[in-house]
């Protein structure tokens, strides 16, 4: 690959080292790539991020992202509009909570470690195709990246300058940092709390993490008309928050996937991959569209992406739309029974509250999606055949009481 004046070339350059981009840029810079890590922002910075992590990163990273846990998570505190509150707790973990300064900046280290040269607060500005790579130019100057990588979240410059047109769906999200110092964490050790009437189509959320409390409205399958509206109104409803005064919210776009954003047609482009360019994480609007959850589909993507990214190299008969194609399996196939299992949750929200204590099994069963053990697929085949055999024992119950 010609090198320009002035220009330096890398094997890959990465944009945004979030979750998603730290993690793929390890990935290619331990496998001998040359990797450019771009970031505008200089680590640690704070995000405002409810920071969950579901149990299953247990099975795509190594254990020594621990070291930055600050909550093991092993039940939900289940509540609607602030009230009639349980809870569902199991016996190992389900989710971990961070903060996101100190895990992306421990990424962030690691991908360092094993050789990406990491570019801190330095902003690219445009990226251009050419016949045998992209030319990315930033505020301190330009770079040949024979792939890019766009890890550069919701409003992800590299999807609007590199794939025109692509589709999106962003969900309004506010949330606030409450520092607790000391004092016993809400709603308990070891729990978390949704509130899945606090909104008109999504949830609420309360996440412990170390002396603080990340506290957050989101709308899933609608629009908030007033979002700040909605949150003051959630504080002022759930009384465990009654003895502190809760900082004003931030407010962040949440890219939920949408049935647009993955075409089922397996032909089609799902707008993931365009020449030497590919979207990870948030950019590829690659967030669970039923709590939202994205870091985890972060990381795994960033994994994907660095998987077909090193098999071309490896294997010139290989193409980048084989990233497409994983996302494809993997991530959308779930994301599409995650979507219509939202909808059924915030359509009746009060409904699917009212039964989740005669269905604590199906909320257990749950609890194994978040620790992979089982897929949403799985999940939602058992979960309707639980539900339908329960209908059938009240039936016959009803039938020997006449």
């Amino acid at each position: 690959m010609r090198t320009l004046p002035d220009v330096k070339a890398y094997d890959a350059v990465v944009v945004g080292m979030g979750p998603a981009g730290a993690t793929a840029a390890y990935q290619l810079s331990r496998a001998g790539l040359s990797v450019l890590g771009l970031d505008k922002a200089t680590h640690p910075r704070y995000k405002v991020c409810g920071g969950g992590l579901s149990a299953r990163i247990d099975r795509i990273l190594e254990d020594d992202y621990k070291s930055v846990v600050e909550h093991t998570v092993y039940g939900v505190q289940f509540s609607y509009r602030g009230a009639d509150p349980f809870s569902i707790d199991s016996s190992s973990p389900i989710a971990y909570m961070v903060m996101r300064d100190r895990f992306d900046h421990f990424l962030v280290e690691k991908a360092r470690r094993v050789g990406t040269e990491v570019h801190q607060g330095e902003q690219a500005t445009s990226y251009r195709q050419l016949s045998d790579s992209i030319e990315v130019t930033t505020v301190r100057g330009r770079y040949l990246a024979k792939a890019l990588i766009g890890a550069d979240g919701a409003n992800s410059l590299v999807a609007q300058q590199l794939f025109p047109g692509r589709q999106s769906r962003r969900m309004a999200t506010l949330e606030s940092e409450l520092a607790i110092g000391p004092a016993p964490l809400y709603p308990g050790t070891g729990r978390v709390l949704i509130d899945i009437g606090a909104t008109p189509k999504g949830y609420a959320w309360i996440f412990p993490k170390q002396e603080r409390l990340s506290i957050g409205v989101a709308e899933i399958c609608g629009s908030l008309a007033s979002p700040k509206k909605t949150f003051d109104q959630f504080v002022r409803d759930e009384k465990g928050l009654a003895p502190w005064q809760v900082p004003q919210p931030a407010g962040h776009p949440l890219p939920l996937f949408s049935e647009q954003s993955g075409a089922k047609d397996y032909r089609e482009s799902v707008g993931l991959v365009s020449g030497r360019a590919l979207l990870v994480g948030d950019a590829g609007h690659l967030v669970d569209p039923l709590f939202g959850e994205g870091i985890y589909y972060a990381v795994r993507s960033g994994q994907l992406a660095a998987e077909s990214i090193l098999d071309q190299v490896h294997d010139r008969r290989r193409s980048l739309a084989d990233y497409e194609e994983a996302v494809r399996r993997e991530i959308y196939e779930e994301f599409r029974v995650a979507f219509r299992m939202a909808l059924i949750v915030y359509t009746f929200p009060r409904l699917c509250h009212r039964l989740m204590p005669r269905y604590q099994n199906i909320i257990m069963l749950y609890y194994d999606v978040l620790r992979g053990r089982e897929t949403y697929q799985t999940f939602f085949a058992r979960a309707k055949y639980v539900i339908k055999s329960s209908f059938k024992e009240l039936l016959l119950e009803a039938v020997a009481l006449r």
